[in-house]
């Protein structure tokens, strides 16, 4: 009697077993009123980044603030946080904001993407719709977030596409299909913002089952929502998205602050126990086909 050997062909086996980190300091949003522990000043964010990356952060995602911490947008103060963590940390892959959240005009957002040589970001962020936050809009019309492509594409810098909602993964469609970006696709999922999806299976199943092939994507989740959300992205995607710009506690009681260390550590312990590694910087440019 033939018997028939079943192999495991459960899709598990096909996710990504090398996840990315993609660490989120400062933000916007945050003050050192909400937290002390937020990075504010060049040489916190520099240090902080650092801290991360050596317990397993492998990309980081910038924002820059001025002499009165709040946020600013000139390349000046970018180049200076980058110039700090590359000199102890010259691999990793590092991105910056182009936010409509306070700066509206297309030169304020696009002044970054004027650093070059070793001080030149591998990635930038391009929100991909407007839409309100609980403190208020960030602003991303058609033609800025257009011209916005036209210049990363010009320069060498890839798209960082912040995906909130559904209709956003259309317009990654869109930019792909005017060659205005180049797979792999690089998508963070963010969640639990007021006015956009939650972590909620229905959300999270139209989204995933929506990201164009030749992409990779993590998850982040904004308050309550980071934990599940980074969850999500271990288990099922590339990674996850944390830090402080997106969450300042430890608990959802609010009890406990958290620090980036701490957060970053957190997920990279939930990864090695579902059975994953975090990628080094140099496998995470390989998945994100950056340079060297």
């Amino acid at each position: 009697m033939n018997t028939t050997t079943i192999q495991n062909e459960s899709p598990q086996n096909n996710y990504q077993q090398e996840v990315i980190i993609n660490l989120a300091p400062t933000g916007m949003v945050p003050t050192r009123q909400m937290s002390p522990q937020v990075p504010l000043t060049v040489n916190e964010i520099v240090e902080q980044a650092c801290r991360c990356i050596e317990i397993g952060a492998n990309i980081v995602h910038l924002h820059a603030r001025d002499e009165a911490d709040k946020p600013t947008y000139k390349k000046a103060v970018y180049e200076n946080i980058i110039a700090g963590i590359r000199e102890k940390h010259s691999d990793v892959v590092l991105g910056v904001s182009l936010s409509g959240r306070e700066f509206t005009t297309f030169a304020e957002r696009s002044d970054v993407l004027e650093l070059s040589g070793d001080l030149k970001p591998d990635l930038a962020s391009l929100t991909l719709s407007s839409m309100n936050f609980a403190s208020g809009p960030s602003i991303n019309a058609p033609d800025m977030i257009v011209r916005l492509a036209q210049k990363m594409l010009e320069v060498g810098i890839k798209p960082e596409l912040e995906v909130f909602d559904l209709g956003m993964i259309n317009m990654v469609e869109y930019l792909a299909d005017k060659n205005l970006i180049n797979p792999p696709y690089y998508l963070n999922l963010i969640l639990g913002n007021l006015a956009t999806a939650q972590v909620n299976p229905s959300h999270i199943a139209a989204l995933v089952t929506s990201i164009p092939s030749e992409s990779v994507w993590t998850v982040g989740g904004i308050g309550r929502a980071q934990r599940s959300a980074n969850a999500l992205g271990i288990l099922h995607g590339n990674g996850a998205r944390v830090g402080l710009e997106d969450n300042l506690w430890m608990d959802n009681e609010r009890t406990l602050p958290a620090t980036n260390e701490m957060l970053t550590s957190g997920v990279v312990k939930f990864a090695e126990w579902m059975g994953k590694t975090t990628a080094t910087p140099k496998r995470v440019r390989q998945m994100l086909n950056l340079g060297s």
